[in-house]
């Protein structure tokens, strides 16, 4: 059983922005951010090369179920291979055709495994995120492991890129994680600039933090948080419900769909998660391609990486306790 620290709860949140929604006036009067966000995880999952008792089972193309415990399953295996030989370099190259920049929910490990692809990244004004030192669960970690963990992945990706997240997304972990971030970062003195472990709404907005309640307003810092998606997500490849087809053609329509409720609204933020070992394949790539240039057609589009969004915002809507939008 998990264990939940109380006292530093983000309370669940229903109401949002309401009725009126909210406008976060790009830059240039862009009518929409598009965030494109590389989850890089080959060589950071489990392995029986890692000690782990089994080959990945999850997110390749099999689908679920295909464990096999208490020994190497080298199908699995190839498959996320394929993600760091293949894939990253695929998307890496459609990213450079348009000019634009990613995120990368970067695994330390994975990082480390391939280090040209590392360098290749940050020479090109890629940011690197973090998503964990090991591409693995860690759902019972006691208070003292689960800090560990955060130390552990900033220092490794720190050491693997030469860049320092300045935002996360773990998607796993305990139920404390996510509030834990900003408390350890404080504490080895690094700046966070969001948190992406949310899913609940298409624009960034603040929360306040339990423990700087009886602060001073002006020494409260907040988080700012820039929602992530599983709905555009290529992983849905791999699931039921999900793109049901191996083919790109629905994930595309998908993401055109998409693009346009929030293009035609306006103010808001659309994520593009991505895998190499999943649309870094050739058939889906191209679906991918595809997208990318029916945004690249259109008037106001803001292509940026998450970094970029989360200093707008900021900058534009600066904290202010007890209110999700911030303000002068």
């Amino acid at each position: 059983m998990p264990h939940v620290e109380e006292a530093i709860q983000l309370p669940r949140d229903f109401e949002g922005f309401g009725e009126a929604s909210h406008d976060c006036q790009w830059p240039n009067g862009a009518r929409i951010a598009v965030s494109f966000i590389l989850n890089y995880e080959e060589g950071g999952e489990r392995s029986w090369y890692d000690g782990d008792n089994l080959s990945e089972p999850y997110l390749w193309e099999k689908g679920a179920g295909w464990a096999k415990e208490g020994g190497r399953y080298v199908n699995s295996e190839q498959d996320f291979e394929y993600g760091s030989r293949v894939g990253c370099w695929r998307i890496f190259r459609l990213m450079k055709e348009f000019g634009w920049k990613m995120t990368l929910w970067a695994i330390a490990k994975a990082m480390e495994r391939n280090p040209e692809f590392a360098k290749a990244c940050v020479r090109e004004g890629h940011e690197i995120g973090a998503h964990g030192l090991r591409w693995l669960e860690f759902w019972d970690y006691d208070l003292e492991a689960d800090k560990q963990y955060i130390r552990d992945t900033w220092t490794a990706l720190h050491a693997a890129t030469g860049s320092l997240p300045v935002g996360f997304y773990f998607g796993r972990g305990t139920p404390n994680t996510h509030a834990l971030v900003p408390i350890v970062l404080k504490e080895m003195g690094h700046a966070l600039l969001y948190s992406s472990e949310c899913y609940n709404d298409d624009v960034p907005y603040w929360v306040d933090l339990p423990w700087e309640a009886n602060l001073p307003p002006e020494q409260r810092e907040g988080m700012l948080m820039l929602p992530y998606n599983y709905d555009c997500n290529d992983g849905k490849f791999h699931m039921s419900p999900g793109f049901v087809t191996s083919a790109g053609q629905t994930y595309e329509a998908y993401l055109k769909s998409t693009f346009d409720m929030l293009y035609r609204e306006g103010g808001k933020m659309m994520n593009v998660p991505m895998h190499a070992r999943i649309v870094g394949k050739a058939g889906r790539a191209e679906a991918l391609r595809n997208f990318m240039r029916y945004v690249s057609e259109k008037e106001g589009v803001w292509v940026a990486t998450r970094r970029e969004i989360a200093e707008h915002y900021r900058e534009r809507f600066p904290y202010k306790p007890g209110s999700r939008a911030g303000g002068e």
